[in-house]
């Protein structure tokens, strides 16, 4: 007789089952990455040496991939907190753009002491991705409109206005691009003399520890997780869901603001129009591998800013497109997920039986 499949949800999938799904889904994902490259002319011989060993075992690769990590640890953090509630925040690049702007905002016009003007511009720009993002979920609890929509259209509002910009006051006179000019010294993070790497890598890090004490040391970490999985329960046992909702929307629209910052007075020194690309991916990349969980957040990271430091030796040495470096990523991404889906979920068969 025919039989049917169907799926039955695991009560608790267990450690070791995790650990090994997430495992084999890496691997498949990177051996399929890696026919994917080899495909378009990337010597197999040579995939090893630019993604192992000239991202992590030398001192320039190293200090690429860290300084990389800085702002993807920070929207990582962004989108994780978010999915923690079950907000999807796909406005991760609009809020970098507004924070972006608070911050060039403080460098350009000399805002406050000298020695006060960096942490001033911080402090801006997280105040200013947390104020971008607010809109968004007054419309999602007031009117029952998707964040989904609402913060991908303010991204793309911000952008239009970081254009305007720069095209118009903020644009240098003495540059034919839209750019600014760059910014002051007292405006910049100061370099830890390794490469690139700068005191903006510490500030990431710093938050990642701060989100890790609240969603995994304190009640805001259950809170959040009641919120995300059933809020008309957790309103019913008292739980304070408007103040979790709130709090953690901002801090996730606040954290995004404050990567756009980081970039800007960490490497760039200067705002112009490619600031926030790509980080929009990157971020839902890194908290769905890291599971919400913000120690992974920083190790998913790292490990992203390994493959982008290769993919651009790719781009520059063998003329891989950009398009074939995001599906790469991509495909390693869906190959995690498909493990982990399966981590989670068991096929049974049934037989179908006639009266």
């Amino acid at each position: 007789m025919p039989s049917t499949a169907y799926l039955m949800r695991r009560q608790e999938p267990g450690r070791l089952r995790t650990a090994l799904s997430y495992s084999i889904g890496l691997i498949i994902g990177l051996a399929l990455s890696a026919a994917i490259l080899v495909a378009v002319g990337v010597p197999a011989g040579d995939l090893v040496d630019e993604f192992l060993v000239e991202t992590f075992l030398t001192s320039d690769g190293l200090a690429q991939t860290v300084t990389a990590a800085g702002p993807l640890i920070l929207v990582g953090l962004s989108s994780a907190l978010a999915m923690r509630i079950r907000f999807w925040n796909i406005g991760v690049e609009g809020q970098m753009w507004f924070g972006a702007i608070a911050g060039t905002f403080v460098a350009l016009n000399h805002i406050g002491p000298a020695a006060l003007r960096l942490p001033l511009g911080l402090a801006l720009a997280f105040a200013a991705g947390a104020l971008f993002i607010w809109p968004c979920l007054v419309l999602k609890r007031r009117f029952g409109i998707s964040e989904v929509i609402s913060t991908l259209l303010a991204s793309n509002m911000a952008f239009l206005l970081v254009q305007h910009l720069l095209f118009g006051v903020w644009r240098d006179p003495a540059n034919s691009f839209p750019i600014t000019v760059e910014f002051p010294p007292e405006s910049q993070f100061a370099a830890l003399g390794w490469g690139q790497t700068h005191t903006g890598v510490i500030l990431s890090l710093v938050a990642a520890v701060v989100a890790w004490f609240l969603l995994e040391r304190s009640p805001v970490g259950y809170y959040a997780d009641a919120v995300g999985h059933n809020p008309a329960a957790a309103t019913e046992t008292g739980l304070p869901v408007k103040a979790i909702v709130l709090g953690m929307t901002l801090a996730s629209g606040g954290l995004s603001g404050l990567a756009g910052a980081l970039v800007l007075s960490g490497t760039e020194h200067r705002l112009s129009q490619a600031l926030g690309n790509g980080y929009l991916f990157s971020a839902i990349v890194i908290a769905y591998l890291a599971r919400s969980k913000p120690t992974w957040v920083v190790v998913a990271s790292i490990a992203l800013a390994a493959i982008y430091t290769a993919g651009n030796v790719l781009k520059v040495f063998y003329s891989v497109s950009e398009a074939v470096i995001v599906l790469a990523q991509g495909t390693v991404l869906m190959s995690i997920l498909i493990a982990q889906f399966f981590s989670h979920y068991s096929i049974h068969f049934s037989e179908n039986t006639r009266s």
